[in-house]
């Protein structure tokens, strides 16, 4: 979801004020509204999606962070990770949600990097489910006209 649907649609609303003005060419105008036509329906499509996906993916990246907290070497990132995974969504706003998910998301980063420096077969274990779920995160925000 980036961008988000909050910045698509501000990118609307700049695009259709200027659209306004009587000096525009005609070619313009028709192209800057078949592209605002695009943007508003892929907006839609994420809008629709966008709080099921950061649940989804929020309590998928929590379930990493408790493997993370069993398995971390450091002291202070085990505890930091078990409070994380501890934790739930407060509220279905899309901005506490992603709040959320940013949050989730630097522990993660910070969790793989450590497994990345080690060799044993647990890291690697939870290092491949890491991989797995960033895969299947990109295909939960994947859009339907997309060709990849």
């Amino acid at each position: 979801m980036k961008p988000d649907v909050a910045q698509v649609l501000a990118d609307l609303a700049g695009r259709v004020a200027r659209n306004a003005a009587p000096q525009i060419p005609a070619a313009q105008r028709a192209g800057e509204l078949g592209l605002s036509a695009m943007l508003l329906g892929l907006a839609a499509e994420m809008w629709d999606g966008a709080a099921e996906i950061l649940v989804r993916e929020n309590a998928a990246l929590r379930g990493l962070l408790a493997s993370g907290a069993r398995v971390s070497q450091d002291n202070a990132r085990r505890r930091w990770l078990v409070e994380l995974a501890g934790s739930r969504d407060g509220s279905l706003r899309l901005g506490a949600l992603q709040s959320a998910n940013a949050e989730l998301r630097v522990a993660l980063i910070a969790l793989h990097a450590e497994l990345e420096r080690r060799d044993d077969p647990e890291a690697k274990d939870l290092e491949a489910d890491i991989w797995r779920e960033l895969v299947a995160g990109a295909e939960r925000r994947r859009l339907s006209g997309s060709p990849v």
